[in-house]
């Protein structure tokens, strides 16, 4: 098995890096994820400006682009054989609700599934314990060789922060849903001009059994299939209804 790994930390951030050591005992790993942090990217491509690639070790390569821009670079130009998975992670902090919509470690992943490839994301919900979502990624790819995933969706898997042996079992679960974020964060620079930082995320709002923030409240893995068509398909009927009275004026 060939699995490619990528994320939105970067290439040097140890999330990546326990992964890669974890998966090696059962696949061939590739990693190809940014130079640098590159969170909250989200599925942006660089079509501006050439994208650069260097390798800093045997089948380690780091892109001096987006996520999605390395696991586009990887599986059409980098990686000549086969690839079975894509496997982005272990992101530094949850990715629940809302969370994957911004989310460059999602959007590596999605890419892969654009691609043709199965796809997985995985986020720890917090920045210790990367050696228990390491673990839980490996038992998710083992048996997803025995029983696979539907390859029309791709796998948010958010894992508690605490030992591997603190875990009280995996759920499935839908993505729950937070307050609009917080207001912005306005300070001075140095010349006396206004600068603004993105604020803090919004409190959790739908978070009630079944959601993935109550799993990871609940110290469960939560296992959330992601859907790539956004057609609100319960809606078809009103606009039809629309075409059909502007068609007819």
């Amino acid at each position: 098995m060939h699995i490619l790994i990528s994320n939105d930390d970067g290439v040097f951030a140890e999330g990546i890096n326990v992964l890669a050591e974890t998966l090696s005992e059962i696949a061939t790993v590739t990693v190809v994820a940014p130079d640098r942090n590159r969170s909250g990217a989200s599925n942006s491509l660089t079509l501006e400006s050439p994208l650069r690639i260097r390798e800093i070790a045997e089948r380690r390569y780091a892109v001096q682009g987006t996520p999605t821009d390395s696991v586009h670079m990887a599986l059409n130009a980098l990686i000549k054989e086969k690839v079975d998975f894509v496997v982005a992670g272990i992101n530094h902090g949850a990715n629940l609700g809302d969370d994957v919509l911004y989310s460059g470690t999602v959007a590596a992943a999605t890419e892969g599934f654009f691609l043709g490839v199965p796809a997985i994301a995985v986020s720890l919900c917090g920045s210790t314990h990367f050696h228990t979502a390491a673990q839980v990624v490996k038992k998710a790819v083992l048996l997803d060789q025995h029983n696979p995933l539907p390859r029309n969706r791709i796998l948010n898997i958010n894992v508690p922060d605490c030992p591997l042996d603190e875990l009280n079992g995996w759920q499935v679960t839908r993505l729950g849903a937070r307050h609009r974020a917080e207001d912005m964060i306005e300070e001075t620079d140095p010349r006396g001009q206004p600068i603004f930082w993105i604020g803090p995320p919004g409190a959790k709002q739908d978070a009630g059994p079944g959601t993935d923030f109550h799993a990871i409240e609940n110290k469960c893995v939560s296992l959330t299939p992601l859907q790539v068509d956004l057609t609100a398909h319960d809606t078809l009927d009103t606009l039809s209804q629309w075409a059909t009275y502007a068609t007819e004026q």
